[in-house]
């Protein structure tokens, strides 16, 4: 059996809880570790050569102990005997040296309800586990080759690749806690560069999924990305203006990822998001639904607790249009007065912050081309630029590249334009949610359509 393929998360969990119970035994009130491990490999190829071959292993343990209100925390990646003892005195000596505070608490048994624990299926996938190296390497070079078959102006890469990873995690408290998780995750992209005269054009493609039999055939990611790269081609800036917007599922993806940053608990205590006094109002179109749901069977971003142990569940942020929640890890939810939502997130190296896992954004009807068949002249955008989404102001501004719409028609490629307004005022101004959802990454969304949004281009 390959090291890949065998399950050492018992290791994980036993090494926690002896972690809990010698930083008890040292002095700490509470404590809590959090140990990884994971493997990465990945390859990727450059007009037929192999450009970058990598396989990486990692692992770690943190351990967070409070002690009369103090916080203490350190983490390693040495599991020896001595190494750990340095770590319990470590913790304990950073917590003598901070100052006490009454959020500083671990999730008790109430949040984290340890005798009953429901568990998310399909997060772990044999097959990816004991992936061939050799699998990678055809596969970047299956994709490859389609896109020079799908349209012969592609003839040259930026790269294209494929990787996997296997991760295992465990979680031990010293309320009663212990549980752990493995997941897997297998990908491959491909960036075409099409030329045709003067003209150049960069675009890509690209699937991850958690099962490798669900993964899309590295010949279709390879035909879709030299598609959606050469149809760029003669790209030019579209007039300026107000116009409707239409963003394809993959933008509106990450339209709805900048919403839910603002429903962050943290920035809301901090009054450092737009919608922290809108709780409980109607602040999008009553067509917008959207829920941070870790506990869908193999989605990206399942897991069945989050990194405080505390148990996920499906949460909704906006339910038809009305903001119902904002997401909290423990010490967020107490400088509140809230109850944690399970929202924790980090790595053994670092402490909690507080993020979503797995967006998704309610269907509604029709699909890409009738939602753009009800717009007589606008943009239909398939690719962002820059980060322009300020959720503690509430604006946004991004260059956009896309395809222009003439008549309920795709018409021409559009590139070096912005599309701006104000978050709050987009949301309200969605006329359009498709029942085309697209199950890609950690935000799953359909095809949205804003009423009018400002346009700068020539």
């Amino acid at each position: 059996m390959a090291e890949s393929d065998i399950d050492r998360t018992p290791e994980l969990r036993a090494l926690c809880e002896q972690l809990v119970e010698r930083a008890r035994a040292a002095g700490a009130g509470e404590a809590e570790a959090l140990a990884q491990r994971s493997r990465d490999a990945s390859v990727s190829v450059v007009n037929g050569e192999i450009e970058q071959l990598s396989e990486a292993a990692s692992k770690g343990v943190g351990l967070r102990v409070i002690r009369d209100g103090r916080l203490g925390f350190a983490s390693t990646t040495d599991f020896s005997p001595e190494a750990l003892d340095r770590l319990v005195r470590r913790a304990l000596e950073l917590a003598a040296a901070s100052e006490p505070d009454a959020v500083n608490r671990l999730p008790g048994r109430a949040e984290l309800t340890p005798g009953r624990r429901p568990r998310v299926e399909r997060l772990f996938d044999p097959a990816v586990a004991a992936l061939d190296p050799g699998w990678k390497l055809h596969a970047a070079l299956e994709a490859e080759r389609a896109a020079r078959a799908e349209d012969a102006r592609c003839s040259r890469f930026q790269d294209t690749g494929a990787g996997d990873n296997l991760s295992e995690w465990a979680i031990a408290s010293s309320h009663g806690l212990v549980d752990s998780e493995r997941a897997t995750h297998v990908w491959v992209w491909c960036s075409p560069v099409a030329q045709d005269g003067a003209s150049l054009q960069t675009g890509s493609w690209s699937d991850s999924r958690r099962h490798l039999h669900e993964l899309e055939s590295p010949e279709s990611i390879g035909r879709e990305a030299a598609r959606r790269t050469v149809r760029m081609l003669g790209a030019r800036q579209p007039p300026g203006g107000r116009y409707p917007v239409v963003f394809e599922p993959s933008m509106a993806a990450g339209f709805f990822g900048s919403i839910a940053g603002a429903c962050n608990g943290e920035l809301v205590h901090k009054r450092s998001s737009f919608l922290g006094e809108l709780r409980g109002q109607p602040v999008a179109s009553p067509l917008v639904t959207l829920a941070d749901d870790p506990r869908i069977p193999g989605a990206p971003g399942a897991a069945a607790f989050d990194a405080e142990g505390v148990p996920t569940r499906r949460l909704p942020l906006l339910e038809r249009g009305v903001l119902q929640n904002f997401l909290y890890d423990m010490r967020t939810a107490l400088k509140a007065g809230a109850r944690t939502t399970g929202s924790a997130r980090r790595g053994y190296a670092s402490l909690p912050s507080v993020g979503p896992r797995q967006l998704v954004v309610e269907p509604g009807q029709g699909d890409l081309a009738s939602i753009v068949r009800g717009v007589r002249r606008g943009l239909l955008v398939t690719s962002l630029l820059g980060s322009g989404a300020n959720v503690v102001t509430g604006e946004y501004s991004r260059g956009a590249n896309g395809l222009w719409i003439e008549d309920g028609e795709l018409a021409w490629p559009v590139q070096e334009a912005t599309v701006a307004g104000r978050l709050l005022e987009m949301l309200q101004g969605i006329d359009a949610v498709g029942a085309d959802l697209q199950r890609r990454g950690g935000t799953w969304s359909p095809t949205i359509r804003f009423a009018e949004l400002s346009l700068a281009g020539r």
